[in-house]
């Protein structure tokens, strides 16, 4: 397979209102989902393309509520930014698997250890 760096390229742009961010937001999260079998081929994941659709879909559903035009536009140049490093295979596997580790979504289990800083802040040396 040939890698070409310019094949996904595209030009920053801004919004012009919200019904044509509305737009591009949904041709991406479009873009995401088509290439979801791609992306398992591409790097040999061991999972199910549902389970990377469903996490594709809980990505874009973290920002559901920006309303913003200013920060849609940034998240769309960082989404495509994502996509284009994904499907170029400038990301290794352990950079996708990151989206699928279970301690990423729930961030209490890390603070909650019995670790030194947890030792220290009890007031135990």
């Amino acid at each position: 397979m040939t890698i070409s760096p310019t094949l996904l390229a595209k030009t920053a742009r801004s919004s012009l209102n919200a019904a044509d961010a509305r737009k591009r937001v949904l041709h991406s999260y479009r873009e995401w989902l088509r290439s979801a079998p791609q992306i398992l081929n591409l790097y040999v994941l061991d999972l199910p393309v549902s389970t990377v659709r469903s996490k594709i879909r809980q990505e874009f559903e973290r920002h559901r509520y920006v309303k913003q035009l200013p920060v849609i536009d940034v998240l769309l140049a960082q989404s495509h930014r994502e996509f284009q490093e994904t499907l170029n295979y400038w990301k290794q596997v352990n950079h996708v698997m990151k989206y699928f580790q279970e301690e990423q979504d729930d961030p209490v289990a890390k603070v909650s250890g019995s670790g030194f800083m947890q030792g220290f802040l009890e007031g135990r040396s």
